[in-house]
């Protein structure tokens, strides 16, 4: 199905976000590129737009580099595309110079006008009519105000290529697309062009909503070949569409696909990455958690699926999940440790016995986060100082009235524990509770975790208990009665 790829001979562009909204079909397209390229033992490249300053910064937190472009240097700069612009006007130029590009003064009005006028359907579009004008035709059309688009002139046959993905495609004859503006500007997909051909990309991984276009930018690819520009041969390969709810494409518009709100809600980059992987590639024995490193080793093209997929956010939170329990407590804590200073449970500079007690408690955390962001609030208990403690405001209710005998039974029985550990304290709980009280468990605890941590879902209780410590944890039981 796929084209071969040789080693060390491969370059891919990273496509940049002209949105400056990055999504998760993006950040896909952009894994799937970097890791063709890695595999291979080639080469990544990235040019930036002005809207899309977070692009790059995104891209690193991912895990991703590249090996020319912003932030790296390298011999084809400046990496910005605004700062580009005499690269595309220089190519237009030679390429109008070649005839490979000619002037076109028609207006969309006109090409309709003449299209009925022969009793074609209008939808057709462009209908070649300036390819062979003359000299003075133009010039009369200038006199009068007139300025041209630039338009690539098309083979007149149907465009046939190898798809990476895909397999052999024929992508039919299309018409002349316009490639400069009459402004000057070039459009998007003749910048891209420009870029791929001065950077010596080789392959070209984007997504399916681009293969009728490719036609065009296999031709521009060629014309600059002509003019000494570029590699060949040039090979695509279109990726599957990532679906969100309802079967929707994602885009920028669905705040749920924003790649930033993954990262802010605390994913860590190898959760995001399996979680991008899966859409629409996966390992041969079809795991869904592989690290950057076996990603390289194991991707290829022709494991990548033509159907659409689709990006869901519980799965992905799933994925994540298990990459945070797989996490050794030295990682997870110098992971979360940014969240719980943004979020005020910790000083911008903890101490020496803050960052103790955040090893102790995270082998018990660990388990029960879904991402970063969560450990705020099943943490804050520990760290909060005993004037500022009070239960969530969700919670108080368990601590009523209701909860008295509870809490002075649970009181007398912690005062008795002789060596403050999770199992004493479980000991003399469940004595003073589940036999003497005669409660169930659910009922015996309830008030204990909440006048305890505050919350009604927290870390186990006993380990709990024995990390806040006797004093504090006997002291917030008798606060909870002196409120009720």
């Amino acid at each position: 199905m796929s084209e071969s790829v040789t080693p060390s001979d491969v370059r891919v562009r990273l496509h940049a976000c002209p949105t400056g909204k990055p999504h998760v079909g993006l950040a896909r397209t952009a894994l799937f590129g970097w890791a063709l390229a890695r595999s291979a033992g080639g080469a990544v490249s990235l040019v930036t737009h002005d809207a899309d300053p977070a692009w790059p910064d995104l891209l690193r937190w991912l895990g991703l580099d590249w090996d020319e472009g912003p932030g790296v240097g390298g011999p084809n700069g400046p990496y910005l595309r605004s700062a580009r612009t005499g690269l595309y006007a220089d190519a237009a130029r030679r390429l109008l110079e070649s005839g490979a590009l000619y002037e076109s003064f028609s207006t969309p009005a006109e090409v309709r006008a003449r299209r009925r006028a022969a009793g074609q359907d209008a939808k057709l579009g462009y209908d070649g009519f300036d390819r062979d004008s003359t000299d003075a035709w133009r010039a009369a059309l200038r006199a009068q105000g007139r300025e041209p688009v630039l338009r690539l002139r098309m083979p007149e046959r149907a465009t046939e290529w190898v798809d990476l993905v895909r397999g052999p495609v024929d992508g039919g004859v299309l018409t002349d697309p316009v490639v400069v503006r009459a402004t000057g500007e070039p459009t998007p997909a003749f910048a891209d062009a420009v870029d791929d051909a001065a950077l010596g990309v080789t392959h070209v991984l984007r997504d399916e909503e681009f293969l009728a276009s490719t036609p065009r930018r296999l031709a521009v690819a060629a014309a600059l070949r002509g003019i000494g520009l570029g590699h060949s041969p040039l090979s695509f390969g279109h990726l599957p569409p990532v679906l969100g709810e309802g079967g929707r494409p994602l885009s920028e518009r669905d705040p749920v696909a924003l790649l930033a709100r993954y990262r802010e809600r605390g994913f860590l980059p190898e959760g995001m990455r399996d979680a991008l992987a899966s859409l629409g590639w996966s390992t041969p024995d079809d795991r869904d958690a592989v690290g950057a490193a076996e990603m390289i080793r194991a991707f290829t093209p022709d494991r990548i699926v033509t159907h659409p997929v689709r990006f869901a956010e519980k799965k992905a939170e799933a994925v994540n999940a298990a990459r945070l329990r797989a996490l050794p407590v030295a990682g997870f804590v110098a992971r979360v440790r940014p969240f719980l200073i943004a979020d005020g449970v910790l000083p911008a500079v903890p101490t020496d016995a803050q960052l103790a007690l955040l090893a102790d408690v995270a082998p018990l955390v660990r388990e029960r986060l879904v991402v970063l962001s969560e450990a705020s609030g099943m943490v804050r208990f520990l760290f909060a100082a005993e004037e500022d403690f009070a239960p969530e405001d969700e919670a108080a209710a368990v601590v009523g009235a209701g909860a008295r005998p509870v809490l002075e039974a649970s009181a007398a029985a912690l005062e008795g524990v002789a060596h403050w550990n999770a199992a004493a304290i479980e000991e003399a709980l469940r004595a003073s509770l589940v036999d003497g009280l005669g409660l169930k468990p659910r009922l015996a605890y309830a008030p204990v975790r909440v006048a305890v941590t505050g919350r009604t879902v927290s870390p186990p209780l006993y380990e709990s208990l024995e990390l806040v410590g006797r004093d504090r944890s006997i002291g917030r039981l008798r606060r909870a009665l002196g409120a009720i």
